[in-house]
């Protein structure tokens, strides 16, 4: 593992058995990603995708392997270790947003600042810090129902921010948005990337992330097909 490795899979496999035939959702993965890279995960469904981010952000515990994050071996982490994990090191974006429909945007973002123990009024002011400098100031108490998908994918992109996660997971962020207003989460995104020296770890099938990266991951059949330079 290099200096700057902040993701490292060595020999990830994940097995299930269903009626008898095990399924090898992921085979034998080895990857480094490093700090502050944008890598996107690129392949057909059922290629692994989902299983993969599944293990890195703690959520699955591989058949066969390791998967360490920062050095740390997340497989010997006990369920509060892991939880604490995915609080503070990573953030999550969601295709379908899953944002809390009773919640404002302001209150969507946050949340995750309740789960780390930070002050309800420390936690408001930061999501609406968050919010604005992702050109949502003027829509802080509305509810998701009320904005655009666009701006539902903004909130969701404050929410993953809310405490400084080193890992961003993007799982399909433009997947649900128009060319335009998914060009505009891909230019955030890759700002976060760059500017706040963020790990942004994407699955996608959107050409133009995969030009907005550093490395594409191409997978098949749970394994890694090849790794091209962005």
């Amino acid at each position: 593992m290099s200096f700057d490795t902040i993701i490292e899979m060595e020999d990830l496999a994940r097995h299930y058995e269903m009626g008898g035939v095990t399924i090898k959702a992921l085979d034998g993965v080895d990857i480094e990603i490093g700090r502050g890279e944008y890598v996107s995960i690129v392949g057909p469904s059922g290629s692994g995708k989902t299983t993969l981010f599944n293990m890195v952000g703690g959520l699955d515990r591989p058949t066969r392997g390791r998967v360490y994050i920062d050095g740390v071996d997340i497989s010997k982490l006990d369920a509060y270790e892991l939880a604490w994990l995915r609080c503070r090191k990573i953030g999550y974006i969601f295709q379908t947003f899953n944002l809390i429909p009773v919640l404002t945007a302001v209150e969507n973002v946050a949340l995750p600042t309740v789960f780390a123990g930070v002050p309800r009024n420390e936690g408001l002011k930061k999501a609406e810090k968050i919010l604005t400098s992702v050109g949502l100031g003027e829509r802080l108490h509305h509810r998701p129902l009320e904005l655009s998908a666009g701006q539902q994918q903004r909130v969701a992109m404050a929410r993953a921010m809310a405490n400084d996660p080193a890992i961003i997971l993007a799982d399909e962020p433009t997947g649900n948005l128009d060319l335009n207003t998914g060009m505009e989460i891909i230019d955030l995104l890759h700002g976060l990337n760059k500017t706040q020296g963020m790990t942004l770890v994407a699955a996608t099938h959107d050409l133009k992330m995969i030009k907005a990266s550093d490395r594409i991951v191409w997978m098949r059949d749970g394994k890694i097909e090849k790794i091209e330079r962005g």
